[in-house]
């Protein structure tokens, strides 16, 4: 099966365009007074109601826009009319809108960034609805004791919207495909990604919670491998560089069996950097991957050979060695 077909029949979809429609504000009302007993009682027409909102809101349960591949079209209700006895229309309905934490909300048209969803609760309103117009009985004065008008409801808000996705997790994986981040987060974590000897097995991100000391934790992301010139959009290009851009810290995974290691680091350090020069801020550990292939001589070669400018060290996740040190380095880097 090629990565582009996988792709599209996976459940993940980080991001979505959408149209949305806010409610119109209901009309206010122009009704006069009349009874029995009263047959000019003046202005009595209420206010028309607001109309609905649409407002994203925060789902921790969620990881992924797919219920929004299918909902290009989100409309908010009216505001109801106002009605005579000053009574209000009713306000339309606001319509919730779920996504995952990591949202980020664009305008389609400029790109300009709206706001973001990162925490539980949150709350956003991606379209305002219309306010309602006002009764009669406000336009009454001394010179006018009867007006016979009132406001329409103000027109709700229409827009395309771009919701983009960045993966939350505390580290995030950072390799060249076949680099083993997949296998990796398989035994440290109850992620069961697929692992195969193939370049780009992992096409969309994995999350692992990974246990640690005292019934702590952390969560990491096994982000598809990046190859050179991944952010000028070779391989699968920038559509997943975006999930580190939210990772506290990174892992950056080169395998022992790689020709130059130092020169490995180098090219995914400057993918990341013509990405986004931000990321350089971030806190970053190298694992040498698959040491089990090694022998003491060859290990200690490697050794002094080693030119990096952070914190690295030898693991094998096929047998475990290094991964309790792997975690205390992480975890400190994460405090």
């Amino acid at each position: 099966m090629s990565f582009n077909r996988k792709i599209v029949s996976s459940n993940f979809v980080d991001y979505v365009k959408i149209f949305c429609r806010s409610g119109n504000g209901g009309a206010g009302s122009a009704h006069l007074r009349r009874e029995k007993y009263v047959p000019k009682g003046g202005p009595d027409g209420g206010d028309g109601g607001r109309g609905g909102h649409i407002v994203l809101r925060a789902n921790k349960q969620m990881w992924t826009l797919l219920p929004l591949k299918y909902r290009k079209h989100i409309f908010a209700k009216d505001g109801g009319n106002g009605m005579k006895q000053r009574a209000s229309g009713k306000d339309g309905a606001d319509v919730f809108v779920d996504v995952p934490l990591g949202t980020v909300v664009k305008d389609a048209e400029t790109a300009q960034i709206l706001g973001e969803i990162t925490e539980e609760g949150q709350e956003m309103i991606l379209e305002k609805g219309g306010r309602g117009g006002l009764g009669n009985w406000h336009f009454k004065s001394a010179t006018n004791q009867t007006p016979r008008h009132a406001q329409e409801g103000e027109e709700g808000e229409e827009h395309w919207r771009i919701l983009e996705m960045k993966v939350l997790a505390d580290v995030g994986l950072v390799g060249f495909p076949n680099a083993g981040k997949s296998t990796l987060l398989s035994v440290i974590s109850a992620a069961k990604p697929e692992i195969a000897n193939y370049a780009f097995t992992t096409l969309v991100p994995n999350l692992g919670i990974v246990a640690y000391r005292d019934h702590q934790s952390f969560v990491m992301a096994d982000i598809p491998g990046i190859i050179e010139g991944a952010a000028e959009g070779k391989g699968l290009g920038v559509r997943f560089l975006r999930h580190i851009e939210r990772n506290s810290a990174l892992l950056f995974m080169i395998p022992a069996d790689s020709d130059d290691i130092n020169k490995e680091y180098r090219i995914l350090l400057r993918e990341l950097e013509k990405y986004n020069p931000e990321l350089m801020d971030k806190k970053r550990l190298l694992a040498i991957t698959k040491s089990d292939m090694l022998d003491d001589e060859l290990t200690a070669a490697i050794g002094s050979e080693m030119d990096v400018d952070c914190e690295w060290m030898f693991i094998s996740a096929m047998t475990q060695t290094g991964i309790t040190e792997l975690k205390d380095a992480i975890w400190k880097n994460l405090g």
